[in-house]
C-alpha cells in the first residue's frame, strides 16, 4: 500500500479563513476564535483534550476519531508550532500542547531555522528546512510504513498542494464568516481539477468536504 500525505479535520470559515492574522502567545489563531471554528470537534466523545467520558457521537465525532488511524509521522509549519519568528533565541519553547502533545509520532516542523530535536511523552519534534518533497520523503521513512498527516497551518498546506504532493484532503467548513485572515482558498471548487469530492453536511452546523486524487 502507499503512503498516503493526508489533510485531516483542517477547518476553515465559510470565506475560506483557517487562521486570523496578528498571532501572539495569548492569540494563537490570531483574531480569529478557535472554539468557534472549531465548535464541531471539541464537543465529541473522541477530542483528544476531552477529559470526562461525555461528548457527542455521529458524523463529526468520527472524523476526530480518525485522526490518529494509520498516521506514522506529521508534518507542520512554524507558526503551528508556536509563535516565535526569527532565529531561535533559545530552545525553551516546546510547543502549545505541554507535556504530552496529542500527535504521538515524530513530527516534522518547517522552518529556515532548525535546531535541535527533543521529545514529550511519545512525540519527537524535528526541525527542518528543505522542500516539501524532501522533507515528506524524511517524514514517510519516519512513518514506517504508514501514512503521513500534514496538520497545517494553511500556507503549509498550499505549499504542499501546489507541490502536488497531497493525497486526501479532510476540510471541515465552519458556518461562520471572517473577512480576512490566512485563506486555504477562495472557494471549495478550486481543488476540482485535481481532486474528487464528496460533500457531507452535519447537523452541528459544518460542512465536510472530502477530496481524493483523481
Amino acid at each position: 500500500m502507499p503512503q498516503l500525505l493526508k489533510v485531516q479535520n483542517f477547518t476553515v470559515s465559510m470565506d475560506g479563513v483557517g487562521a486570523g492574522e496578528d498571532q501572539t502567545l495569548e492569540r494563537p489563531f490570531g483574531h480569529v476564535d478557535p472554539g468557534q471554528l472549531m465548535s464541531w470537534a471539541f464537543p465529541t466523545a473522541s477530542w483528544p483534550g476531552r477529559r470526562d467520558s461525555g461528548g457527542t457521537r455521529g458524523l463529526d465525532d468520527c472524523m476526530v476519531r480518525a485522526f490518529h488511524h494509520n498516521i506514522g509521522a506529521e508534518i507542520m509549519g512554524r507558526n503551528k508550532f508556536g509563535p516565535v519568528r526569527g532565529p531561535w533565541e533559545d530552545d525553551d519553547w516546546r510547543g502549545w500542547w505541554g507535556d504530552e502533545p496529542p500527535f504521538h509520532t515524530p513530527v516534522f516542523v518547517l522552518t529556515h531555522y532548525p535546531r535541535p530535536s527533543f521529545s514529550l511523552s511519545d512525540t519527537t519534534f524535528h526541525f527542518v528546512d528543505g522542500e516539501p518533497a524532501d522533507v515528506l520523503a524524511r517524514a514517510r521513512e519516519a512513518a514506517d510504513g504508514k501514512d503521513v498527516r500534514l496538520g497545517g497551518g494553511v500556507s503549509t498546506i498550499r505549499q504542499f498542494l501546489d507541490a502536488d504532493l497531497v493525497d486526501t484532503l479532510h476540510v471541515a467548513v465552519s458556518p461562520v464568516t471572517y473577512g480576512s485572515g490566512l485563506r486555504l482558498w477562495d472557494s471549495p471548487d478550486e481543488l476540482l481539477d485535481r481532486f474528487h469530492r464528496d460533500v457531507v453536511p452535519s447537523p452541528s452546523g459544518v460542512t465536510h468536504h472530502l477530496y481524493w486524487r483523481r
